[in-house]
């Protein structure tokens, strides 16, 4: 029996614009993306999910994608599971896998402003930084996928990236910046377009708008931003190094 199974999956930093991509992606004749949306099928990350076994996730997630289109799921904490990366490739060796990124710093700000609009964060910013490592050592089982406490963590990403590029030829996989995303929506879609194996159309890419947004207004001290800019400094200088010259690191002036 042969099993329906996607062609292409998207992942990325949480809070890095995978949702709206996976919308404009939506609008492209020859794309089929697994719905609904939320859940995300988490096939690959969660164990009680994954022992269901690969039929199971091609049956709930995949029998009506039709063969004339690219078919593509999106589970954005993919990147952060090295366990993940090893079953797709046994599953999936020839995906097509697209990582969004954001600036490490930016996305932390926006994790923690997510999670304190969802009544799950109640320290300020350079507590809550401080409290990383202790809460996710504690986590409880309901938020073990969550993680609505991995503000720096989650900005680590050569590392989170290094297991998937083990596993997978360099051309299957593309990362792409939520920056670029923002900047120029049209070129940046039409670029992903083409690395999952259908016709460059920007035009349908549209303007990009908040989706799933964290409110701006909680505040957050320039100390602990100036500190997070001195983390990842390196780190976004070894995600460079990572992933070649076509890749823009984020760099922060003093």
């Amino acid at each position: 029996m042969t099993l329906r199974l996607p062609d292409f999956v998207i992942a990325g930093a949480p809070r890095s614009g995978t949702t709206w991509l996976t919308s404009a992606l939506d609008r492209h004749p020859d794309v089929w993306l697994a719905k609904p949306r939320r859940p995300e099928p988490k096939f690959f990350l969660v164990d009680e999910l994954y022992e269901l076994g690969i039929e199971e996730y091609s049956r709930r997630w995949f029998a009506d994608a039709p063969s004339s289109q690219q078919a593509g799921e999106k589970s954005t904490n993919y990147l952060e599971s090295p366990t993940a990366a090893e079953r797709m490739a046994a599953h999936l060796p020839d995906v097509r896998l697209l990582f969004v990124l954001r600036d490490p710093v930016e996305r932390a700000i926006s994790n923690y402003r997510w999670s304190v609009s969802n009544d799950m964060e109640h320290e300020d910013f350079a507590t809550a930084i401080a409290l990383e490592d202790e809460r996710e050592a504690t986590l409880e089982p309901r938020l073990r996928y969550a993680r609505p406490y991995s503000y720096v963590s989650r900005g680590r990403y050569a590392e989170l990236l290094r297991p998937w590029l083990d596993l997978f030829p360099r051309e299957q996989v593309a990362v792409v910046r939520f920056e670029d995303l923002v900047g120029d929506p049209d070129e940046t879609v039409a670029g992903i377009h083409e690395h999952i194996g259908v016709e460059r159309r920007p035009e349908l890419a549209g303007k990009i708008e908040g989706v799933n947004p964290s409110p701006d207004d909680t505040e957050v001290d320039e100390e602990t931003v100036r500190r997070l800019r001195a983390v990842y400094a390196p780190l976004n200088e070894d995600l460079a190094a990572l992933l070649g010259p076509q890749f823009r690191p984020w760099r922060y002036e003093e």
